[in-house]
């Protein structure tokens, strides 16, 4: 140590370099990056005062990040007694903090639909209600995550919204200068129209409000860099399904349904949109799989789905998985916990866990994107 350098120097060094390790629980980047440490103090007995900015004053995780900020300067060595002590971003921070996340750009753009975008997007569809598909969709968003991945879920069933209850969250989203920042739930970003209303009210809306909504769930809310998007549907070929194909052509189908034939008859319809849409379809889900001897809901559905969709779309249609009758899968959604991380050995819960090793392994093809060629001929 040289003669100029001072221990409380050294000491305000490793506490910075601790609080790099601190990830801001809904950026997903440390707060060192995200320009939140506003001041580190010592103090006598090497005490240290740690002061730090807040996107807003009404940040539903204020408590996490003083907790996690208290553990990591305790956790260095030489450090006497934490405080944190937290203030509040004014509206130019706020807006260098969007710029450095999103960049400069006058319009937003949905980043999914960029031709350089590694995110692999599911639109997980249904022809009826009442087949389980957000049950799917959000075991496999939480059993995405668990492998490590980053996720995220946006609620495109404006009407019939579940699943921030699925997910166990009530947190509203942060808004950072024009930028919407999503809520994390089970490490996955969670946007959905019923963080923005109060209560139980209904959303009554036509067509073209419903293509706007789905637009700034896109392209306003900051997404991060995600490897998986999850979209839950809702039921049928409407606007919806129409909006999603428009704005995320790279989009790919995960059809749910039913052993049961007539359900099964209505899910092919929900699939066979991709034709119209020219999109690809991942596979079938068959869900509410009975026993074999009591078969409450028939057979043969998902089988038929698949068999279906492959010779509409000329291409291998798979079944990505039978997932059996379970009436825990109801009660976790009920509970905000996924079955795939409350009770990953159920039935239930493996057969999901087996759809998500099957989506994590797929990469994101090459289609519509750039290889970086030159195609300039050269004599």
């Amino acid at each position: 140590m040289s003669d100029s350098t001072r221990p409380e120097d050294e000491l305000t060094a490793a506490v910075r370099a601790a609080l790099a390790k601190v990830i801001d629980p809904e950026l997903r980047r440390p707060i060192t990056e995200l320009g939140m440490v506003k001041s580190i103090q010592i103090g006598d007995d090497a005490a240290v005062v740690v002061e730090i900015y807040l996107t807003t004053a009404a940040c539903p995780k204020k408590t996490e990040i003083s907790t996690q900020v208290t553990e990591a300067v305790t956790d260095v060595p030489g450090t006497g007694a934490v405080k944190v002590v937290l203030d509040v971003m004014n509206d130019e921070q706020r807006t260098e903090l969007r710029r450095q996340l999103r960049g400069d750009s006058p319009e937003p753009v949905i980043p999914f639909a960029q031709p350089g975008s590694l995110t692999r997007v599911y639109a997980v569809a249904s022809g009826k209600g009442g087949v389980g598909k957000s049950s799917v969709t959000v075991n496999l968003a939480a059993a995405l995550a668990a492998r490590g991945l980053n996720v995220g879920l946006l609620d495109a069933d404006i009407y019939g919204h579940s699943v921030p209850r699925m997910m166990g969250t009530t947190d509203r989203p942060a808004q950072v200068d024009s930028m919407i920042v999503p809520p994390v739930a089970h490490d996955v970003k969670i946007i959905s129209i019923a963080q923005f209303t109060q209560g139980n009210t209904p959303v009554v809306w036509r067509g073209p409000m419903l293509h706007r909504a789905l637009q700034q769930f896109l392209a306003d809310v900051y997404w991060g860099d995600l490897d998986v998007l999850l979209l839950d549907l809702p039921p049928g070929t409407g606007d919806v399904a129409i909006s999603i194909a428009q704005l995320i052509p790279n989009a790919e189908i995960i059809v749910v349904t039913t052993p049961q034939l007539a359900a099964a008859e209505v899910a092919e319809r929900a699939g066979a949109i991709a034709v119209q849409t020219r999109q690809r379809i991942a596979g079938v889900v068959e869900n509410m799989v009975d026993s074999p001897t009591l078969k409450m809901f028939g057979e043969g559905g998902g089988r038929q789905v698949a068999e279906s969709l492959t010779r509409i779309m000329g291409v291998d249609v798979p079944v990505l998985g039978q997932v059996p009758l379970d009436p825990a899968l109801v009660t976790a959604g009920d509970d905000g916990v996924p079955l795939v991380l409350s009770a990953p050995d159920t039935g239930a819960g493996a057969e999901l866990n087996k759809v998500a090793d099957q989506l994590a392994s797929k990469k994101r093809g090459l289609a519509g994107m750039s290889l970086g060629l030159d195609t300039t001929r050269h004599g």
